[in-house]
Order: C-alpha cells, then sequence, then structure tokens
C-alpha cells in the first residue's frame, strides 16, 4: 500500500499555525476518513483536525507542545485500499479572531419597560510587524550610532528592515519604522506592542529565574490588551447599584431558571439591561475609524462576556441580547461558560461583539477599571455586591449595594454621556419587576 503525507489543512481564514494540544492516535493506529486525530490551539479556540483518509498511522511528526503550520506534514499514513485522499476540513470551520501581526478592541426600549430619564518622515513605505525577538547586536547591518539611535526611541533593532547595501540600517530606516509603528504604513497602529519594549535586564544577575512560552491564549491577550491600552483613551466611570430588590427576584425565580438548563446569576439581568442602555446611548454601541475619521453605529446588540479559564481569558460573545429574556440568556450564559471552559469555544463565537461584560463579583473586590475591548468602545466591570446603610426617608438602612465600574473611549464618550448611561443602567437595575424575565 502507498504511504501518503497528510499535510495539516487550513484552519481558517488567515490563520497559519496552531499549537498541538492533544495527539490523539499513535503508530499502528488504524484510523477512518474524517476520524479527529489532532488538537490544535489557534488564538482562544481550540480545533479538532480529521484524518483525510482511511489507514494506517506510519509516523507521526509531532509532539505535544509543539507549532505546526498549515501546510506541514504532520503524519504519514498507508492508506487503504478503498479510500481516496480528499483535502481535509477542520471539524469546525472558522473565522479567525485576527490577522497574524494585527492589532491584533430618554426613555429605556420597550423590552425594559422603564420611565427612566433619559518630525519630517522618510519616504513612506510599509513594513511588516513581526513578533519581538531580542536580537544579537553583533548580527545587526548597523552602525553603533544607529543602533543607540534606536534604543533611545525603543525600537528593536533586529525587526528594522535596511535599505541600504546587504540591508544596512540607517538612521532613515530606523524613523521610518517607527513611524509605520505608531501611525501604521497600512492605515492602523500596530499589535505588536512589544517592539516598543526596551530589552530588559539580565535578572540572573540577582538569583535564580525561570522562563517559560507564553500560551496561545496568553500571547494573544498580551497582544490585544496591549494594543486596546495603547490606541483607546480610556476613562472609568464608577457608580454603585442598588440590587437589594433584583437579589430577591433572583432568588424567587433561581429554581425555574434551572429547570430549563441555567443559573440565574446577576449577569443576566445586566445583560438585559445593558441591550436596553445601548439602544438609548448609540455612541457606546459604536466603533472609531479613525483612519476615514468615521464612527460606525452598530445596529445590533452583541454583548461579549469575560469568563475566567485556566488558559486564560476568553471573551465568548451572546448575540441579539436585546431578543432574549432573562432565562434564555441565562441558559446560554451557563453553556458559554461550560465551553469555554473545556476548550471548545470557536473563534467565530468570540467575534462581532458591541459591548463587554466582565464581572468579577465571585472572585471579590470593591472596583476595578477594565480595559476596553477594542474595537468596541465602552466595557461594564461589576464587583462583588455588599450590604451598607443608606438613609432611606431619614433612616438608615441596609441596602444590597453592587458596584459598577464603566471604562469608556473618551474619542467618542465625553464624560458626562459616560456618567448618564451608568446611572441609566443603575436605575434600570433597581426596577427589576419591570425587567423582561422571558423572551
Amino acid at each position: 500500500m502507498p504511504t501518503t503525507d497528510f499535510k495539516l489543512p487550513g484552519l481558517g481564514e488567515n490563520i497559519t499555525s496552531g499549537v498541538v494540544t492533544k495527539i490523539m492516535v499513535k503508530v499502528g493506529d488504524t484510523v477512518k476518513k474524517d476520524q479527529m486525530v489532532i488538537e490544535l490551539e489557534t488564538d482562544k479556540a481550540v480545533l479538532e483536525v480529521p484524518s483525510p483518509m482511511e489507514g494506517v498511522i506510519k509516523e507521526i511528526l509531532l509532539k505535544v507542545g509543539q507549532s505546526a503550520k498549515v501546510g506541514q506534514v504532520v503524519m504519514r499514513l498507508e492508506e487503504g485500499a478503498t479510500t481516496t485522499a480528499t483535502p481535509p476540513t477542520v471539524a469546525t470551520p472558522q473565522k479567525p479572531k485576527e490577522e497574524e501581526k494585527k492589532e491584533t478592541p430618554s426613555a429605556p426600549p420597550a423590552s425594559l419597560k422603564t420611565e427612566i430619564p433619559t518630525q519630517t518622515a522618510p519616504v513612506e513605505k510599509e513594513f511588516p510587524l513581526p513578533d519581538y525577538e531580542p536580537s544579537l547586536a553583533k548580527d545587526v547591518p548597523a552602525a553603533p550610532s544607529v543602533r543607540r539611535f534606536a534604543r533611545e526611541i525603543g525600537i528593536e533593532i533586529s525587526q528594522v528592515p535596511g535599505s541600504g547595501p546587504k540591508s544596512r540600517i540607517s538612521i532613515d530606516d530606523v524613523k521610518a519604522f517607527a513611524k509605520a509603528i505608531n501611525t501604521g504604513a497600512t492605515g492602523r497602529p500596530s499589535s505588536d506592542s512589544h517592539v516598543l519594549q526596551p530589552p530588559l535586564p539580565d535578572f540572573t544577575k540577582w538569583g535564580g529565574v525561570e522562563r517559560q512560552a507564553m500560551s496561545m491564549v496568553r500571547k494573544k491577550t498580551a497582544e490585544h490588551l496591549s494594543l486596546a491600552w495603547s490606541m483607546i483613551p480610556h476613562v472609568t466611570q464608577f457608580d454603585k447599584a442598588d440590587v437589594t430588590e433584583l437579589e430577591k427576584l433572583r432568588k424567587r425565580f433561581a429554581k425555574k431558571a434551572e429547570s430549563k438548563g441555567g443559573k440565574l446569576t446577576i449577569t443576566a439581568f445586566l445583560l438585559k439591561v445593558l441591550a436596553g442602555a445601548l439602544k438609548v446611548f448609540p455612541q457606546f454601541n459604536a466603533s472609531v475609524d479613525m483612519p476615514r475619521n468615521e464612527i460606525i453605529y452598530k445596529k445590533y446588540f452583541h454583548i461579549g462576556v469575560a469568563v475566567d479559564t485556566d488558559r486564560g481569558l476568553i471573551v465568548p460573545v451572546i448575540r441579539d441580547v436585546d431578543k432574549k429574556g432573562i432565562f434564555d440568556l441565562a441558559v446560554e450564559l451557563a453553556q458559554m461558560a461550560e465551553k469555554a471552559r473545556n476548550r471548545k469555544t470557536t473563534i467565530e463565537e468570540m467575534q462581532g461583539s458591541s459591548f463587554t461584560l466582565t464581572n468579577l463579583g465571585g472572585v471579590g473586590g470593591t472596583a476595578f477599571t477594565p480595559i476596553i475591548n477594542w474595537p468596541d468602545v465602552a466595557i461594564l466591570g461589576v464587583s462583588r455586591a455588599n450590604l451598607e446603610p443608606i438613609y432611606i426617608e431619614g433612616q438608615l438602612v441596609p441596602r444590597l449595594l453592587l458596584p459598577l465600574s464603566l471604562s469608556y473611549d473618551h474619542r467618542l464618550i465625553d464624560g458626562a454621556d459616560g456618567a448618564r448611561f451608568l446611572r441609566w443602567v443603575s436605575e434600570a437595575i433597581q426596577q427589576p419587576l419591570l425587567i423582561e424575565l422571558e423572551g
């Protein structure tokens, strides 16, 4: 029987590689066509890759933890007599979260039924923006003065394409590269924040150290948040919402939600309220396109919900929140969290948000400043609710107050609007009976 190379198939548009997290077969195993044989982690999703044919595994060319590129031979199989080597497809075809090297971010609606008021640069050229790798100075074709200039402005010299003989790097090359990094030769900023990081000191001079490679999730999270922090002028607004009555309502209907397969948490109520608030304040349901000097207002209400997993932060998206009831949202939240913790969230399920919600109430704390999930323009952070004494009609009474932290993009949203948005949300939460439970 002929032996056939099994090459890693396409994993999705613009996704070129992944890290092997599991090999499901061993040499000598007989596999069927479309049987899952490899598990790969790419960005924040885990994909299972099927065998393209029926046959016997003769050689496995990968190990767990190794990176594999699309088109790379990962196994060799001895084909069965009746097989045809059709190109394989990934079990769950998906779109990527982001291109490699790309940046990597009134009255309430009827569904809430409330009455709440409402220097000269050289010739520009495009540069690839590669991942950061510390350079060895002797290998870089640049004069000491050029290297010193690069260090002074925070550029890693090994990343700069040289325009001189044998790719020798000049100061003009460094300036042009810096401009490409800061403004984007293609009209966008770079997501490669590491290029601007000065070299680290030698920590071994002071004691023992251990280096560990970042996981794919941690690497992408670091890149994405560095991009968001560096390009978005953040402002954070704080407030508290009285959720005393909401907590009573949550306990009252908790068993009904469980019977439907969900868990009734305050997150479900917040999602519904946020969908209403985004309709009243459309600038929070938008994105900023600076190269075109335009604001993109979204007509859909898809809210990303941060999930804490053993691999890092995952932000799946609940779609069409405005069209779903509290119980539907509770069920979907439970299913979404389970998929995230079991590494089953697809890339497509983490795309398309128009706003983000992150709840640290289960961990603790009184407030925090969440970083906007670009290209969103706002994110709501929730901390743990606590009993506090409040004056009501001249008397101190204990009330359950929920700390809220709203971070927003100051290029689009003014401080007064940030305060109004958060107050609207707080007042809506305080009228839980007016929130629609059913879809």
